[in-house]
């Protein structure tokens, strides 16, 4: 999709490889911010950051780890200045539709497809979110229903060659073939859900600001002190593990991931309870 030096756009805060994959592309990762608070698309900082040089634009959605799900209106603005980009520059600026997480939704949310609002979109899936694996990189690729023949040939061309250097990327005859059957398979998102509404219960109880994620298997409560590097390190002191918001460019925050079982996430909360009151002025 890019050649060396091209730019590719994604959202901060984010997942913290898309950087490094970005440069192991010869790309140059540009990272724009979300809209602090509510973690929408900010349209005007990414319209602000596409240059001659832009070729990719990457949403995640529903987003990792802030639990957004981005709206249709959003996704519709956002084609349209992609659009008007691309007519201005010579050239078309794909958009890569990160969508691991599209099946983990709650609420009644209904996850919308990037490709829905734009032609020119490219869409990662993976089955290790959708079964709750998220070390399995099993998944596909897809073209957008209506993307251009012109971008499907060179795209499809692409993908043969990346398959014919990088084999190791591909998976192998048995799990391709696995694949009509993975589909069929889900976690129990209500069975999520519910978690998901057990540990924000049992967080904000104990003094957490959190928000309620909207889709994905992620919380990220506030640190209760600035550093929150070392806030997870005292919560693993005793035997929970959190990320560091810092790690995926979301300072003074955690990432929990709702992978834990019940029995952990019961186990857990006293810790997380000891751990604010420790540090409380």
């Amino acid at each position: 999709m890019i050649e060396v030096g091209d730019q590719v756009i994604y959202p901060r805060p984010g997942w913290f490889a898309y950087g490094a994959e970005i440069r192991g592309a010869a790309g140059t990762p540009v990272a724009v911010d979300l809209t602090p608070g509510t973690y929408d698309l900010d349209l005007e900082r990414i319209e602000a950051a596409i240059t001659p040089r832009t070729r990719v634009v990457v949403v995640n959605t529903p987003h990792n780890p802030t639990g957004r799900i981005f709206p249709r209106a959003q996704l519709d603005a956002l084609a349209d200045k992609l659009a008007a980009a691309s007519e201005k520059f010579g050239k078309v600026i794909y958009l890569l539709a990160d969508e691991p997480y599209a099946r983990l939704v709650f609420d009644g949310h209904a996850h919308i497809s990037p490709a829905e609002s734009y032609p020119h979109t490219l869409i990662a899936y993976s089955f290790g979110k959708t079964l709750l694996a998220p070390g399995e990189r099993l998944g596909w690729l897809a073209l957008g229903a209506d993307m251009p023949e012109a971008d499907r040939i060179r795209l499809r061309e692409a993908v043969d060659m990346a398959q014919v250097s990088h084999g190791w990327a591909f998976a192998g005859r048995t799990l391709q073939r696995a694949l009509p059957d993975l589909e069929k398979l889900s976690i129990d998102v209500a069975a999520l859900a519910r978690r998901r509404d057990r540990m924000v219960e049992g967080l904000r109880a104990a003094g957490y600001d959190l928000p309620v994620p909207e889709g994905t298997f992620y919380l990220i409560p506030r640190s209760p002190i600035p550093d929150d590097l070392a806030f997870a390190a005292r919560l693993a002191t005793d035997g929970v593990w959190v990320l560091p918001g810092s790690v995926a460019q979301l300072p003074g925050r955690l990432r929990i991931s709702l992978t834990a079982n019940d029995g952990m996430v019961e186990r857990s909360l006293p810790v997380f309870a000891r751990a604010i009151r420790e540090v409380a002025p």
